[in-house]
């Protein structure tokens, strides 16, 4: 086994109206609401030149995630046959990472209304970068 160990500290969290994984949709372009991006004053520094209608990714932790789980349904859907998680966007995976394209909507100091993003209420946020155009790799 490969040993090396990491370390992932919140720069935010969302504010939701989702309260729980059952009520999120599995992609956030499947009816996911907008919701409110609460960035920690002391990275606040980090949004300068954001601005309304920016495209973002947020990077998020799947904090209700089951992170023993390598074999899923996909979408949850029993018919469907196991997978590996690596094979999905499943948020049950050992290191559960979230990404979201999302739309700027409003800008009111360390927050940022953005949607729509399929992440509950409480869900950390690890970073923030741009939607590059399409012919800057990543």
């Amino acid at each position: 086994m490969i040993e090396t160990s990491c370390s992932i500290v919140a720069i935010g969290v969302i504010r939701s109206e989702l309260a729980s994984r059952r009520e999120a949709p599995h992609q956030g372009n499947e009816g996911a609401p907008d919701a409110w991006l609460e960035v920690n004053p002391a990275v606040a520094e980090g949004l300068e030149g954001i601005a309304e209608g920016n495209e973002l990714i947020v990077v998020t932790w799947f904090h209700k995630a089951h992170r023993d789980k390598l074999k899923v349904h996909p979408r949850g859907d029993k018919n469907m046959p196991l997978t590996g998680v690596f094979n999905t966007r499943s948020p049950d995976r050992p290191n559960p990472l979230g990404l979201h394209r999302v739309k700027v909507l409003e800008i009111a100091g360390n927050r940022l209304k953005v949607g729509p993003i399929e992440a509950i209420d409480g869900t950390p946020v690890v970073d923030i970068k741009p939607v590059l155009p399409r012919s800057v790799d990543p």
